[in-house]
């Protein structure tokens, strides 16, 4: 995933919200995206981990095709 790619994500209790991704900085454990929302434009960091699919936190979003 890339920078201005529209993404959805985990959050505590609730359902996957969707953003679009201002950063990208990886690390050895994962990958880090700042994702803006619809609550927090500036963006809010989320965490995926490599060898963890519970430590997924930002997906691509699917659009569905008619």
């Amino acid at each position: 995933m890339n920078v201005n790619d529209r993404v959805t994500v985990k959050t505590d209790g609730g359902p996957r919200r969707e953003g679009v991704i201002l950063a990208v900085e990886e690390f050895n454990e994962g990958i880090m995206y700042l994702v803006s929302l619809e609550d927090y434009p500036a963006g809010v960091w989320f965490f995926n981990e490599i060898d963890s699919r519970d430590g997924t936190f930002v997906e691509p979003r699917q659009t569905s095709e008619k």
